[in-house]
């Protein structure tokens, strides 16, 4: 029994030197006091710093959201605004189209209207060259008439002359 005894205290002894020289390998790992509190101040300085960083990140973020949703509320109204003025050009393209149409059938009408007035126009040059024709062949048959009044009227004066010098023959 002692020399169990002796064996479980030289090991008790052993394990005790081991964790004496752990705990001295420790300590002198360990970091001084005042290194140690120069630390803790620096860890709440950083703390701070980034429990500031991320408010203002935070901060930074609502900001650009409400920037986002100004900009999209901005981008709705100027499409809509696209859209009604496409809309509106698009009414105006369809009435100009019906203008067009309107006009383009006005001057079919017209231009109808202008064949018929060419084939009359035609017609009434036709009548006016058979007046002409009727008129010139008038003209000749009036003048042929004048050139037999003219003759027959000289033959009427030859004969009274004739008759007036046979008159006082005769009465002799």
């Amino acid at each position: 029994q002692l020399l169990e005894a002796k064996t479980s205290l030289s090991l008790a002894q052993t394990q005790h030197a081991l964790q004496l020289q752990q705990a001295k390998a420790q300590i002198n790992n360990m970091v001084p006091k005042k290194q140690f509190e120069q630390l803790q101040t620096t860890l709440r300085k950083e703390q701070c710093k980034t429990q500031q960083l991320q408010e203002s990140l935070h901060l930074q973020a609502e900001q650009t959201c409400r920037q986002l949703v100004r900009t999209q509320e901005e981008h709705e109204r100027l499409l809509q605004a696209a859209v009604e003025q496409a809309e509106g050009l698009e009414h105006s393209l369809r009435s100009a189209e019906a203008v067009l149409a309107e006009r383009a059938a006005e001057l079919r009408d017209a231009q109808a209207q202008l064949s018929r007035n060419k084939l009359l126009i035609e017609d009434l040059h036709g009548e006016n060259r058979r007046f002409a024709m009727a008129l010139q062949a008038a003209e000749l048959m009036q003048k042929s008439t004048e050139e037999k009044k003219q003759l027959l009227e000289e033959q009427a004066s030859a004969l009274k002359q004739l008759i007036g010098k046979i008159t006082p023959a005769s009465l002799s």
